[in-house]
């Protein structure tokens, strides 16, 4: 059997959103993946800070912040934050149109003043993984701090909420040459959750440049996702598979759907694709 190189999104996918916790059928998935042969890399849009405590289930590398950090062990492979022109500039745009940042760097993260009762007044409206893990985070206070203790770290992404299409459409309009806007909720219910990743890097060049790294055709890669910032991973991998409990449109565009994450799916899939 070829070794694989196998994707994990956390959020909704290895982990239920916002926990540093895998279930055991997952974590011994993982473990017998890697005794087979095979890597197993974390490809989050988490910063690196924000996920350091799932290494210790043991991985051979780590895609953090959407694809603009990557290691592979210990070593840092892909360094790649926004310049400092391109945060000043989204910066100022999306204050100008009202939309709330939450600004990460590689070991942690900083929200405008104010994010966390806006999460807190619409949280209980439902929403995908991506509104739960925010939710979660900022209540167990994953190293998110106030924006105003930010000391100008390199900057890898933003997560923005914006209270309205119209707004974040305009944001998108006045930065799109250099970021696009991936939008996780669609604002059905007033407001809307996304985004901000510089236009060059994404999941989907994240898993190439790993491929490329290690030497493993891309048509040996797998990788498993449950959301809309999973899309460009999925859509590169040689293998494509969405969580049940994952977003509708990505379900159209993977080749398989597993059981959800309470289900036991890492595990099935694993055994399904013969990966462990």
């Amino acid at each position: 059997m070829n070794r694989k190189i196998i994707f994990l999104d956390i959020d909704g996918t290895l982990t239920e959103p916002g926990s540093n916790v895998p279930p055991l059928t997952a974590q011994e998935a993982v473990k017998r993946a890697r005794q087979a042969g095979n890597y197993v890399f974390l490809c989050t849009g988490r910063s690196y800070g924000m996920m350091s405590s799932l290494l210790s289930y043991g991985f051979d590398g780590v895609i953090a912040s959407a694809g603009a950090y990557i290691l592979f062990g210990e070593k840092v492979i892909y360094d790649h934050p926004l310049t400092e022109e391109q945060k000043r500039r989204a910066m100022e745009v999306l204050s100008e149109n009202g939309i709330y940042r939450t600004i990460e760097c590689r070991d942690g993260a900083y929200t405008d003043e104010g994010f966390k009762d806006f999460l807190r007044l619409h949280a209980s409206e439902g929403g995908g993984s991506e509104m739960l893990r925010w939710r979660e985070q900022i209540e167990k206070s994953m190293n998110i701090l106030p924006l105003s203790e930010y000391q100008d770290q390199p900057v890898y992404k933003m997560v923005v909420m914006s209270p309205s299409v119209d707004a974040l459409q305009k944001a998108q309009d006045a930065l799109k040459e250099d970021f696009q806007i991936c939008i996780q909720d669609s604002g059905e219910r007033g407001y809307v959750n996304g985004e901000v990743i510089n236009r060059k890097i994404n999941k989907g060049t994240a898993v190439e440049f790993v491929c490329d790294y290690l030497q493993v055709p891309l048509k040996d890669s797998v990788g498993f996702g449950d959301s809309m910032n999973d899309k460009e991973m999925l859509e590169t991998a040689g293998l494509s598979i969405c969580m049940e409990n994952g977003n509708d449109r990505l379900k159209d565009i993977v080749d398989d759907i597993c059981p959800g994450v309470t289900e036991d799916g890492i595990w099935k899939a694993f055994q399904k694709y013969h990966l462990m």
